[in-house]
């Protein structure tokens, strides 16, 4: 093996990652956020959450993918730890499969159906496809299918090349004498937990490792313990993203890492240990890419049933490590943490928990607007101290979500997630604007109390009507949000259009009262200023209303 051979190397594992990433990438387009929305609401059964965590990891083709979004929910408060357990074991499972995938490079036979399922006479047709698809295809979801399939067709063609690169490893004595020294379980362990942290990809490590198989020249006996290290080597990308994030997040990263560590520890000495008694020869024999794989999942697979009926040992073990403290409770709005960055990396996903937070502002507005006191005679509009306090935490969050949506903006985005941002940053202006003026009323409504001034019986009588239209407006408003249709549109409208009725009539109402004598100027004054800025919310929310109906 000379360094043109190590170049090649080079260059096969660049072709494996970047069809790796083109894949994943790809397939994540492609399930938009679904996949994460199902993890999120359907965790609740431990099981269910090993199957969904296999299924997705099986189908976004990345552990730590999977392991890091988890590690999201958990910090913005949408997993709990004990529904976390699960989706981590089933994504060590999922990973297992791209080892699957890998593996049909070594099918050898000379029928034309055995030929067939050979990755290097059938992936170039899927690559003449995808490029087909990429091409002459408008259909987004077509392209992305078309960047599955030759991210596909790159990954195998990188395979194929360090397979070939490494083959004159074979022919050199010097070598094998190096495998040998890998025959030390715990040495063997050590270099594939470093050379998966280095590559934070297990199925890329995975990958490595069968292609030295190929050779003919790694034993079983040196290839098993670096399987048990690359288990536990994939788990610095989940601690990684823990960084920063709140404690329960990383605890979430330490259930992933004790997982692994108490699997790849109790497999390690019961292997071992039977290997005394037993004397296993396979040992000594030349690993291939199929027997990495079973080795791979069948590990995984072991490993869950062993620990499941013991998830919440593994929760209290991490509490174990990182104890409650007085200072854990959120100080910060619990909206916030539902728009966190490690969700950036599936920005659709992303996306959908944008539009989630701009949903709970609108019902923030919607209770702001009723913090009023019910007793007539000591009537306000606003309770100006709570009004105050739950202003500022809406500022907060408004900024928060727009600074979100930038950050989605510049990632790779579908035309329709682009389209769907544009109008929910124009959104977002109406939803400041609703904000500032319910916060002038409570101002307004804060300086009569100050001077000790009140609305006359009939005025508060029409702004409590005003009022419980307006809640039921964005009322329709937000259930037109969630599900939008065309009735709840119009249910929407048709209140808007109500308040800007009422609010003319009250303005009429209120010169008669001015007229009368009933109502004085100073009070009068303070009405008018309501009403103005009750008819400039109307405005915004009608704004609003057409921003979602153009979705």
């Amino acid at each position: 093996m000379n360094i043109f051979n190590i170049f090649t190397l080079l260059g096969g594992l660049a072709l494996f990652l970047f069809g790796m990433e083109a894949m994943g990438d790809g397939l994540k387009k492609l399930s938009g956020s679904k996949l994460e929305k199902i993890l999120g609401h359907l965790t609740s059964n431990p099981l269910k959450a090993v199957l969904l965590g296999t299924c997705v990891t099986a189908i976004i083709q990345s552990s730590s993918a999977t392991t890091v979004m988890v590690v999201g929910f958990v910090n913005s408060g949408i997993m709990g730890l004990n529904q976390a357990v699960g989706i981590i074991m089933g994504a060590n499972i999922g990973t297992t499969v791209t080892s699957w995938l890998l593996s049909m490079t070594g099918i050898n036979g000379s029928n034309f159906f055995i030929q067939m399922l050979e990755p290097s006479s059938f992936s170039p047709i899927l690559a003449f496809v995808g490029i087909v698809f990429l091409m002459f295809c408008k259909s987004e979801k077509k392209q992305d299918l078309g960047t599955i399939l030759l991210g596909f067709y790159v990954l195998m063609t990188g395979m194929e090349i360090m397979s070939g690169s490494v083959a004159p490893l074979a022919e050199m004595p010097e070598f094998t004498k190096l495998m040998t020294l890998f025959d030390n379980p715990i040495l063997g362990m050590l270099v594939g937990a470093i050379m998966t942290a280095v590559i934070q990809s297990s199925s890329a490590s995975v990958g490595i490792l069968q292609a030295l198989c190929m050779t003919g020249t790694v034993p079983y006996g040196v290839a098993i313990p670096i399987i048990m290290g690359q288990n536990i080597g994939t788990c610095i990308t989940a601690i990684l993203s823990a960084i920063g994030a709140n404690r329960n997040s990383k605890r979430a990263s330490l259930i992933h890492l004790y997982f692994n560590l108490i699997g790849t520890t109790i497999f390690m000495i019961a292997f071992y240990t039977s290997n005394l008694f037993v004397h296993y020869d396979f040992l000594h024999t030349a690993a291939n890419a199929v027997g990495i794989a079973t080795i791979h999942s069948g590990f995984n697979i072991t490993a869950t049933l062993l620990l499941l009926p013991f998830s919440k040992k593994l929760v209290s073990l991490s509490y174990l490590t990182l104890p409650l403290k007085p200072e854990e409770e959120r100080k910060e709005s619990p909206v916030l943490h539902l728009l966190d960055d490690r969700f950036l990396e599936k920005p659709s996903f992303a996306l959908s928990q944008a539009t989630d937070v701009a949903k709970l502002i609108m019902k923030e507005l919607q209770e702001l607007l009723l913090l009023k006191k019910e007793e007539e005679d000591s009537y306000q509009i606003i309770n100006y101290n709570k009004m105050q306090k739950t202003y500022n935490n809406l500022d907060k969050e408004i900024s928060a979500l727009n600074d979100y949506l930038m950050k989605i903006s510049s990632y790779p985005l579908s035309h329709s997630d682009n389209y769907f941002i544009n109008h929910l940053l124009q959104g977002i202006g109406e939803l400041k604007g609703i904000s500032s003026h319910i916060f002038h009323i409570g101002t307004i409504d804060e300086k009569m109390t100050v001077k000790q001034q009140q609305l006359s019986s009939k005025a508060k009588i029409e702004m409590r009507e005003l009022l419980n239209t307006f809640h039921s407006a964005m009322e329709q408003i937000i259930y037109f949000i969630e599900v939008p249709n065309d009735y709840q549109c119009e249910e929407g409208n048709s209140k808007l259009m109500e308040i800007r009725k009422l609010i003319k009539e009250r303005r009429k109402n209120h010169i008669n009262r001015l007229k009368e004598g009933t109502c004085t100027i100073d009070v009068g004054m303070f009405y008018i200023d309501i009403l103005s800025h009750f008819e400039q919310i109307s405005t915004h929310c009608t704004n609003l209303l057409e921003q979602m109906e153009d979705l």
